[in-house]
């Protein structure tokens, strides 16, 4: 029960950094995003992994909230009101994305590539690849803002 807990808050957490406006909910959204992560990988017995996940998340938090606030718009602060509407149906969204998985079993999962080794094991095998990944996404998110800034420099 508690794994399709935190699996809600994983998604509900992702749904909402997107579905908000506002660069600080959103980066707060996705904080708890990668809170909720790292809750997921040391469940599943990868300690070393939810470490990481939580140093590439407040990496990724802080760039993103320099980012927003370097880049965000200072005057527009009346039209960025949050509807409760819209958040409880993104939660709602969420939630009905959470409910099929939680209602079947999934403690035993098993890899058609790996098929002897347990989820637990391949989920810490494969953690070059994540970290890769991860390591591509904020290279592009700093290129992309130093982009942005260089522009700004420039046409000002």
């Amino acid at each position: 029960m508690i794994v399709e807990l935190i699996a809600f808050g994983l998604l509900a957490s992702a749904c909402l950094a997107v579905y908000f406006d506002e660069p600080i909910y959103a980066v707060a959204s996705t904080a708890l995003y990668f809170l909720f992560a790292s809750l997921l990988y040391a469940l599943n017995g990868a300690l070393f992994a939810a470490i990481f996940i939580i140093a590439i998340g407040a990496g990724s938090v802080s760039v993103l909230f320099l980012a927003g606030e370097m880049l965000g718009e200072r005057g527009n602060k009346q039209g960025n009101k949050l509807s409760l509407r819209g958040i409880l149906l993104t939660i709602l969204v969420a939630f009905l994305l959470v409910l099929p998985p939680s209602l079947i079993s999934i403690s035993y999962m098993t890899s058609t590539l790996f098929p002897t080794l347990p989820f637990e094991a391949i989920l810490w095998n494969l953690r070059a690849i994540d970290v890769l990944l991860h390591g591509l996404l904020i290279l592009s998110i700093a290129v992309g803002i130093a982009i942005i800034l260089y522009e700004r420099r420039n046409g000002d």
